[in-house]
């Protein structure tokens, strides 16, 4: 074994042995409108503390709430990470993982990633395709389950505008022609807008939403790195909210400082764009926490130079006074390195009224926090189109007593029924949560 091999084992060893020295209190802390944020930590090696992924046994489902019961909508998917409901109550599933990014994650710490990341479960091949899901007789399985879109680029983001079905690539926003019904579309793609990518590529979802009027699509662009270390060249038009014009494909920056911006949705009650946010790592297991919050156009949150507002990172040279000052901190903090993914507000009658508004978010779950944080999905409610209470847990089990990941949820939606549906990219089964209607009489 070469002399780096074996300070690269001996470091990445250390790493999974690695605790940070925050107290670990237990969540809810780092949750809620205002958290208290503790002192960053910082430390030569991050705390490694990824759970395996082993998947579930046939007879495992995940643990409803009161209320509630899950079962699997469809099964036997291949690493499913988003989805989007049709206006016919179809169910596009995007199949996919990363792209080939030579430059990313090099190094010693590249290495120990990528071990950990395998770990996880999370470096299988990107199947590269968009499942169309059809419960087509109300049981709540999937009856049809067909390829819809292939050979395609590391599909994240769907969004359908009159009869064209944009899907969002790792590098481009294709359009493809959509009639009602359609289980297959083979007709080639149209480029609307190229996207961010390259050979890093560090966070290559791109998730995608329609403004209600289809003039606008809104694009959410992870950033290239943790803190920019590659440099801020590597970060144009990343770490933002972008807004694409339909008409002319021209794109612009709508929001900003947003490490990774994932899932995104209207708020019903108000109709303002909301998003969930990875933040930063490597500051301690209680910072930076991730959180939800509503975005306007110009809003800069504050990364790489701050979190929270105007909470310097002390990692970050040369720092932006004039940016930080008016970095707007977040509306609602989701606990620290919890991964949320999946967003979805409430807008059905089937559960029980107090729901309504509300947003869902699904957790990915943590690599880096002792304890483990997220692996699950949540409800945070909502009052008057405001974050309102305590965030509260509605699909857990993800780990089993081992601590072993069976499964980690990722994109969530409302389907036509008002259930929820959850993607599990590690078991490849998309879930489905119904509330459990009391008998007559009862």
């Amino acid at each position: 074994m070469s002399a780096r091999r074996m300070l690269a084992c001996c470091l990445y060893v250390a790493a999974l042995s690695a605790c940070s020295q925050a107290t670990h209190e237990p969540l809810p802390s780092g949750i809620g409108g205002s958290p208290p944020l503790p002192a960053p930590e910082i430390s030569l090696l991050p705390t490694v503390n990824a759970a395996k992924a082993v998947g579930w046994e046939a007879h495992e489902v995940p643990l409803a709430a009161a209320g509630f019961e899950v079962d699997a909508f469809a099964r036997n998917l291949k690493h499913p990470r988003w989805m989007y409901v049709l206006p016919n109550g179809d169910v596009l599933v995007a199949e996919t993982n990363a792209p080939h990014r030579p430059d990313d994650a090099k190094g010693i710490k590249g290495w120990i990633a990528g071990k950990v990341m395998a770990r996880a479960g999370a470096t299988v091949p990107s199947a590269n395709r968009i499942t169309l899901l059809r419960d087509a007789n109300g049981d709540g399985k999937a009856e049809v389950q067909v390829t819809l879109i292939d050979k395609l680029s590391s599909p994240f983001g769907m969004a359908l505008v009159g009869e064209r079905l944009y899907v969002a690539n790792s590098d481009a926003i294709v359009a493809y022609p959509y009639r009602d019904g359609d289980l297959r579309i083979d007709a080639p793609g149209v480029t609307l807008a190229a996207l961010p990518a390259g050979t890093i590529n560090h966070h290559w979802t791109k998730s995608l939403v329609a403004s209600a009027d289809g003039r606008t699509l809104f694009v959410g662009v992870g950033s290239n790195s943790n803190i920019a270390e590659n440099g801020m060249d590597k970060e144009t038009d990343r770490a933002a909210i972008l807004a694409v014009d339909v008409a002319s494909g021209r794109s612009r920056v709508f929001a900003s400082g947003l490490r990774n911006p994932v899932g995104m949705a209207w708020q019903p009650q108000t109709g303002a764009l909301w998003t969930v946010v990875n933040e930063r790592d490597e500051l301690g297991n209680d910072l930076v926490p991730d959180y939800l919050t509503s975005v306007r156009d110009g809003d800069f949150f504050g990364w790489p130079y701050s979190y929270f507002g105007a909470h310097l990172d002390p990692r970050v040279a040369p720092q932006r006074p004039d940016l930080v000052a008016r970095a707007r901190a977040p509306d609602y903090a989701l606990g620290s390195h919890t991964a949320p993914l999946g967003l979805a507000f409430y807008d059905a009658d089937h559960f029980p009224a107090r729901y309504r508004s509300g947003a869902f978010v699904g957790q990915h779950g943590s690599w880096n926090r002792e304890p483990r944080s997220g692996y699950q999905g949540v409800l945070v409610p909502f009052v008057n189109g405001e974050p309102s209470g305590v965030m509260e847990p509605v699909l857990t089990g993800f780990l089993d007593d081992d601590g072993q990941a069976r499964g980690r949820p990722v994109g969530v939606v409302v389907d036509r029924s008002g259930a929820l549906l959850v993607a599990d990219d590690v078991g490849n089964i998309v879930w489905r949560l119904r509330a459990v209607r009391p008998e007559p009489g009862a």
